[in-house]
């Protein structure tokens, strides 16, 4: 059994890999926020999930930051 289940890790971390985000990454894109700019790094038009923030300004959160970066990249697929 427990070989069965190695090899059944093995399987999902092979099959993991093959998918990068880095392999759907754009050119970084700077939106503007009250707070300040904030740097995204955005993927695909129809991947908004993997849109996050690589600079935020002082005061701001990653997590304040990353939701920024998903609605400019929903924000572009919808355009």
């Amino acid at each position: 059994m427990s070989n069965k289940l190695f090899m059944g890790f093995l399987g999902v971390a092979v099959l993991s890999a093959c998918v990068s985000p880095a392999d759907y990454e754009t050119t970084p894109v700077t939106v503007n926020s009250p707070k300040g700019p904030v740097v995204c790094q955005l993927y695909t038009k129809q991947q908004v999930l993997w849109d996050r923030a690589v600079s935020v300004p002082t005061g701001m959160t990653v997590k304040e930051g990353d939701q920024i970066c998903i609605a400019e990249g929903q924000r572009q697929k919808a355009s």
